[in-house]
């Protein structure tokens, strides 16, 4: 049974600021770095409430006293048949719903210190924090706030209505819907509750949404409003600007995406400003970058700031941290997704360094973390405090798999036994499929990537390979795909078609093949070669192409998954080429230089404004 919950209203969301007290964190194993997130941390919440025991309370009570119950001084004892866990492998990960796992522990510092459920993180918050304002949303034109203890109640009201609503241990809660109070508060009544938050991205198609709902046996379903139900809403960042001048963060983290319609808005009106003050925001500029490189340099100890960048400062770098919301910001994050150099200096040269973050969500967010004393541009910091890292396998250059270790690493792959042995090793260390390696100074770089996943500006992990071989299936013409989209803000497309090939040197030649000809006199085009295809030359082929395209578009599980621009190339790829290897496998890096100019091409486009004006010009 799934059980829809449909809130009246859901409204953007905003965790704020707790007064500054880190031992609740420090408790949690995170002390040293995490520390630094202040105002940004939205893991402590809410408050017990002073009402007779609830159900989620009894469920907290009757976890503490299973696991009591399970360690004895001779080791654990037998568990329920309805506990039970296959003998390999169980110590450190589990694909069970009921699992159970070994905690890494260390011996001292934060790795040493004792575990905290969910609800005891609550507890103890309420205690310290509870009149403080927890949670803060827009109500139309008003903001309304929440403190520690009104969310910690909320949170329980939450978790009785589900249990009245069928809702049954180790069972999902699926949240379908913006960013909102109530999002919060279904995510922690779903964990009080004694089942399992899952969130679920409001671009999935309606069979997307079914297969997550399926395998994590989901017996509620909260949405949005009735529509998330029957259609998926498209995503909207036009309030983001707003927003953040009403709010006036003092710590906040966008996706490289949201950094890079900002520099795009704020090139695009610096374009259309005076000569002056395109002159002045230059050299604005240019001081500001050279200052704070100075500074990263010398790890954030410059002792005094050069006299042009004090004056930079107080006639550009402060309005434009003004018109952007940002003046009371000490910390700019970006993370979820690669970011490019280009916008890393753009930002560093008005004095708004953004502060890298790296980690999966199989280790609960963050596993690195750049500091205004500690960061280094392009480099995703310095390993959080209890947590470890390991480069498996280095070459000659120190590149090797990124290895993460620490309590914060997940449990497993629910119902997903094999998936769950490729992340984690024999010794509990989770596999990342990045590539990366260590500077002298322990600061972590990606340098690339062992799965062919494409992670976009907006986060979003995509496999190709499905993608490419629809638009195949879809458009029998095509004789090789290759999608393009990481770091980048929407998916393109590179694309050949069938063509004859040299038989003793095999390179491919300028004329389709027999099947080829004939596909395109069922289109109505008497094209015989690819140069009177390619670039467009033939428009019914490539209304064809699009048409097919479209269909690949309209079974994407995601509007990040859809393909918004393509061309079809002058020639196939082959082994002579080096766009192939000798297995036929697509070599990408290998296509990606040669076609650089074509891929540059798609991402030209009209700027879509998201940020305030401001006098900047594009440097």
């Amino acid at each position: 049974m799934l059980t829809a919950c449909e809130p009246t209203a859901m409204s953007t969301a905003e965790v704020m600021d707790h007064p500054g007290d880190t031992s609740l964190l420090q408790s949690c194993g995170t002390a040293d770095s995490l520390a630094s997130l202040e105002d940004a941390t939205a893991e402590s919440t809410a408050n017990e409430s002073s009402e007779e025991e609830s159900a989620c309370a009894r469920t907290e009570q009757s976890n503490t006293k299973a696991q009591q119950s399970m360690h004895t001084e001779s080791g654990a004892t037998p568990r329920p048949d309805s506990l039970s866990l296959p003998a390999k492998g169980t110590e450190l990960w589990t694909t069970h719903r009921d699992g159970e796992v070994k905690l890494r522990m260390g011996e001292s510092g934060p790795e040493a210190e004792p575990s905290l459920t969910v609800n005891q993180m609550f507890t103890s918050t309420v205690q310290r924090f509870g009149n403080y304002n927890a949670l803060g949303w827009k109500d139309g034109e008003q903001w309304k706030t929440m403190t520690y203890n009104e969310y910690y109640k909320s949170c329980r009201t939450a978790a009785k209505s589900f249990l009245k609503l069928g809702l049954e241990r180790y069972h999902g809660v699926g949240i379908l819907g913006f960013n909102s109070v109530e999002w919060f508060i279904a995510d922690i009544g779903a964990i009080l509750a004694g089942g399992f938050a899952v969130g679920i991205y409001t671009t999935n198609s309606p069979e997307a949404c079914q297969y997550v709902a399926e395998n994590c046996q989901a017996n509620i379903l909260v949405v949005e409003n009735h529509k998330q139900l029957q259609k998926i809403l498209q995503v909207m960042r036009g309030s983001l600007a707003n927003t953040l001048r009403e709010i006036r963060p003092t710590a906040f983290m966008g996706v490289p995406r949201v950094w890079e319609k900002m520099q795009e808005k704020m090139k695009s009106i610096g374009a259309k400003s005076s000569t002056v003050r395109q002159k002045v925001a230059s050299w604005a500029k240019d001081v500001g970058l050279q200052t704070n490189l100075n500074k990263m340099d010398l790890n954030g100890s410059l002792s005094r700031k050069p006299l042009n960048y004090r004056l930079a400062k107080r006639l550009v770098f402060r309005k434009v941290r003004k018109a952007l919301g940002l003046d009371r910001c000490t910390r700019c994050y970006t993370g979820a997704a690669p970011i490019t150099k280009d916008t890393l200096e753009f930002f560093l040269s008005l004095d708004i360094p953004l502060f890298e973050l790296y980690g999966m969500s199989e280790s609960s967010g963050p596993h690195t973390i750049s500091l205004p004393d500690a960061f280094r541009l392009t480099s995703c910091g310095k390993v959080i405090s209890g947590c470890k890292t390991k480069i498996f396998n280095p070459d000659a250059d120190g590149n090797g798999e990124i290895c993460f270790w620490g309590r914060h690493v997940f449990m497993g792959y629910l119902n997903m036994p094999d998936k769950t042995e490729e992340a984690l090793d024999a010794d509990g260390w989770l596999h990342s499929g990045d590539l990366g390696k260590h500077d002298q100074d322990d600061f972590l770089f990606i340098t690339g990537r062992i799965k062919e996943l494409i992670i976009t500006a907006g986060g979003e992990n995509i496999p190709p390979v499905p993608i490419e071989d629809a638009v195949k299936e879809a458009v029998p013409l095509i004789s090789n795909a290759m999608l393009i989209g990481d770091k980048r803000k929407f998916l393109s497309m590179l694309l050949t078609v069938k063509c004859q090939v040299n038989n003793e040197t095999g390179t491919p030649e300028d004329e389709l093949t027999p099947e080829a000809v004939e596909l395109c006199r069922k289109l109505g085009s008497n094209s015989t070669r690819v140069s009177e295809i390619a670039s467009g030359r033939d428009r019914v082929v490539y209304a064809a192409i699009q048409e097919g395209i479209n269909r690949v578009n309209e079974k994407a599980t995601s509007n990040a998954q859809r393909i918004q621009k393509w061309t079809v190339l002058e020639k196939d790829f082959s082994i002579p080429g080096g766009e192939l290897g000798p297995t036929m496998k697509l070599k990408r890096p290998v296509v990606m230089k040669m076609y650089k100019e074509q891929i540059e091409n798609f991402y030209k486009e009209v700027l879509t404004p998201t940020t305030p004006d401001n006098p900047l010009p594009p440097k």
